[in-house]
């Protein structure tokens, strides 16, 4: 099912991530070391494409063998059916070729093979990559995530995992079967004549010079050319995600020139690693062709001597075009290893990202929850020479209602992302019934909350199972009755399938309103010991913020509830409201009592002029009444 992404708690800072241009694969070897042991877990596999490998290469690379001895014969029975003597032996050469055609079927037979478990290996290795950076992502501390795009972490998920799956797949396939050839068909040549041979591997230096220099410029581009990618991804993930604001706001040409940035860089540094990669091929056929006429001369010379046969020329002149060919291969290959190992690096790079802070050793698990919350000299910032949090001491009785409000960037939600242990504090503790959060497992502590945000939150599925996402195990009536609390059932009802009314993947097809309303819905289905509203009815009509109003009222009976607002006339009825600034708490007290202060809330309070819930509230159950 594909999540769509509805907002969250800001960060302390939002990049483009690391822009890693200009620098090549960091540690091929070390790279090219952990793909290997990630290959380690199928040596029983790998050793039977091994084994088909040398097979199929020895088959073909007899094949020019036996094709020669056919070829003397044939030359030996014109000659001897010219002086008169003989004639050809068609029967042998028919068995020769007999021979070769069953050698050749046996050889694609074992090449069949050989590519099928190789495929499989690289699925295998290909799912493997994806789950662990799945589980990799679960495991990242939220302040990855605040400086890392989601279209770059996506890159790594797709980009360079399906590069890495490429070369394993056909690649690896075609080194075995490269180097095993240059193997057999040097054996082979130097069965045929060590002088041909030795002028043959003359060439091999020259091809080692143009190739080391061609991989050394290359490696560079491969590297960036996997880094823009990601940058690209981003860029086009967060425009598409926040199209509407880019239009609302004319940013279209200041989106397309950034991306034109990006994907001109990329441009450059792709077709830069194309073109020398495309070198390869061109300067090992030149140098191999080279080598070619200098074996066809010495192989006239030996000829004349009646050194070797010449069945034996022709098949060491196919020998010479089989080596060189899996040699250009190798040289080829070596550029994509490079690429390789560049998307390699970066899966493994993210892989070894740092972690959340290990869980404790022997964590506390509380039997019960009643919801009592202390913050107890609490410190904190997102860096830790920018202290936001200074010493902030707060208790919070069970089934409390407490308002959190201030200006923006006093500290509201940074409140609320320790709580959570989305980050943790850099001094003092935060405890739930006189229990370090941090000696319990996030899993856990998480399981007491209950979330209800300014930006919702649906994915891709019906109304039902988005309702059911705050419960996995509640039953259709389970969800239906949490509907209901939240005032939500009489809307699905009057929507094309109710319940079974697929949200779509934009959120479109239902109003801010109602999403919103279907949130609450599922935090009441989670049925929490503690609750947090953050900015829940900022963003919608004020008809339907009596709705929500109603909602959350039934849903923080009894339960600890956090409830961030901007509204101050929702939060008049708090058992106390803490005024935050600069990160501390400077002021807190009941509604009544902080206005009669005059202080930094009365003044939040006076420049809102907002009406009285309650009159919307009568104004609401008037419009009921007439209409029953």
């Amino acid at each position: 099912m594909t999540a769509q992404r509805r907002g969250g708690f800001g960060g302390p800072g939002h990049g483009m991530g690391s822009m890693g241009g200009g620098e090549k694969a960091q540690n091929f070897r070390a790279t090219m070391r952990t793909l290997l042991g990630y290959l380690s877990a199928y040596k029983g596999r790998l050793l039977i494409v091994t084994l088909f490998a040398i097979g199929s290469t020895i088959f073909n690379i007899v094949g020019p063998k036996v094709l020669g001895n056919a070829t003397t014969a044939l030359f030996e029975g014109v000659m001897a059916q010219i002086a008169g003597t003989g004639g050809i032996d068609f029967a042998y050469i028919r068995r020769i070729l007999a021979i070769m055609m069953l050698l050749y079927l046996t050889a694609a037979a074992f090449s069949y093979a050989m590519g099928w478990i190789m495929a499989r290996i690289s699925t295998d290795i290909t799912y493997r990559f994806r789950r662990e950076i799945a589980l990799k992502i679960n495991r990242l501390p939220l302040r990855y995530f605040d400086n890392t795009t989601q279209g770059e972490v996506l890159s790594r998920l797709t980009n360079d995992v399906d590069t890495v799956n490429q070369t394993l797949s056909q690649n690896l396939m075609q080194l075995i079967t490269a180097l095993i050839t240059v193997l057999g068909v040097l054996g082979m040549m130097l069965s045929i004549s060590w002088q041909m041979t030795l002028v043959a591997l003359l060439v091999i230096p020259i091809s080692l010079v143009f190739v080391s220099t061609v991989i050394k410029r290359s490696q560079v581009y491969f590297r960036e050319q996997q880094d823009y990618l990601g940058h690209v991804n981003g860029h086009v993930e967060e425009m598409f995600g926040g199209h509407r604001v880019v239009k609302a706001f004319n940013g279209e040409e200041q989106s397309i020139a950034t991306f034109d940035g990006y994907n001109g860089t990329l441009y450059d540094v792709a077709w830069k690693s194309q073109f020398l990669s495309g070198l390869m091929m061109p300067i090992m056929g030149f140098i191999g062709n080279l080598g070619y006429v200098a074996v066809v001369v010495v192989g006239g010379w030996l000829t004349v001597r009646n050194a070797i046969t010449v069945g034996d020329i022709q098949a060491f002149i196919q020998y010479v075009r089989s080596f060189n060919h899996p040699l250009a291969q190798l040289a080829n290959l070596s550029n994509i290893l490079q690429q390789t190992a560049a998307a390699a690096e970066r899966v493994f790079e993210f892989l070894a990202e740092p972690e959340e802070v290990d869980e404790v050793a022997n964590p506390v698990r509380l039997p019960s929850v009643a919801g009592a919350v202390e913050f107890r000299h609490v410190r904190f910032g997102y860096n830790p020479d920018e202290i936001i949090i200074h010493d902030l001491s707060l208790q919070v009785p069970p089934g409390q209602k407490v308002a959190i409000v201030g200006p923006t960037g006093a500290g509201k939600t940074t409140l609320v992302k320790l709580l959570l242990r989305y980050y943790d504090v850099n001094d003092g503790a935060i405890l739930i019934d006189g229990t370090d959060i941090r000696e319990m497992t996030r899993h856990d502590l998480r399981q007491n909350f209950g979330m209800v945000l300014q930006d919702t939150w649906l994915y891709n599925d019906t109304i039902m199972e988005n309702i059911r996402y705050g419960r996995r195990d509640a039953t259709d009536e389970e969800v239906i009755e949490a509907a209901q609390a939240a005032h939500v059932d009489h809307f699905i009802h009057t929507l094309p399938g109710g319940y079974e009314m697929r949200i779509n993947e934009e959120v479109s097809n239902i109003s801010q309103g109602q999403m919103q309303l279907l949130t609450i819905a599922r935090a009441v289905l989670a049925d929490p010991k503690i609750l947090i509203l953050d900015e829940a009815t900022s963003s919608v009509d004020t008809r339907t913020e009596v709705l929500i109003q109603r909602a959350m009222d039934r849903l923080m009976a009894g339960r600890t509830s956090f409830v961030i607002a901007h509204r101050l006339s929702t939060i008049r009825d708090a058992d106390v409201i803490l005024v935050m600034q600069d990160g501390d708490i400077v002021e807190q007290g009941q509604h009544k009592t902080l206005l009669a202060k005059g202080g930094l809330y009365a003044d939040l309070y006076n420049s809102q002029f907002a009406p009285p819930m309650e009159e919307l509230l009568a104004l609401h159950d008037k419009e009921m009444i007439a209409a029953d």
